[in-house]
């Protein structure tokens, strides 16, 4: 979303051009097939620890911090990875957004009309407070001190990046999109019609 936003006000004349189906796909092979492998590791590495005691996971999703604090070995390099992993996906990732976005505001201000800068703020502000909300909260999630977590705050925070944000990515996206609010304002004037008619016959039905 970060380069299709820096595409479209950064190079507009060559936006279909650039964000073809082809790099579309590409660009989400490339985010499967980088993160698959990683996944697959840690997953296998934290497994083939010991676990004793209890197997109950004090947290609202299987995630990796949750499921280390179960082992009984010692978990220091399995941390050390979830640190460097943390790293890769989480802030490189952000801090590259973060660049791209310091591209496009540099362009909008360039602008020489009032609209089209308003225009342009409102096509990136969406995607702009979704991405701090998902990298902020699971970078505090995931690189935040060890002995600085509190369980709730950890809780919390992993129902923004995990639910919270995902729920709100179409509902951001599609109510800026005319249609979408034209064909829900339609679909919303017809329920409205049937529920004052249903309501309008149960009335006249005692009566009669």
């Amino acid at each position: 979303m970060a380069y299709d936003r820096y595409v479209a006000i950064c190079d507009p004349l060559h936006y279909s051009l650039v964000m073809n189906h082809r790099i579309c796909a590409q660009l989400v092979a490339a985010c499967w097939i980088s993160v698959l492998p990683v996944v697959v590791g840690q997953t296998y590495q934290i497994f083939s620890l010991p676990f004793c005691g209890s197997k109950r996971i004090n947290h609202f999703i299987c995630d990796i911090p949750p499921v280390l604090k179960l082992a009984c070995g010692d978990t220091f390099m399995n941390e050390i990875a979830v640190y460097i992993v943390a790293m890769v996906f989480v802030m490189v990732p952000f801090g590259l957004i973060i660049f791209s976005y310091c591209k496009i505001i540099c362009s909008i201000l360039k602008l020489s009309s009032a609209k089209g800068r308003a225009k342009a703020f409102s096509t990136c502000s969406s995607h702009l407070i979704v991405v701090v909300l998902f990298y902020g909260t699971a970078g505090i999630t995931y690189l935040q001190p060890k002995p600085n977590q509190l369980e709730i705050i950890g809780k919390l925070l992993s129902l923004f990046y995990t639910i919270l944000i995902p729920t709100l990515n179409p509902i951001i996206y599609t109510l800026r999109n005319k249609d979408i609010m034209m064909a829900l304002r339609k679909l919303f004037n017809t329920k409205i019609t049937w529920i004052l008619g249903l309501i309008r016959r149960c009335i006249v039905i005692p009566l009669q």
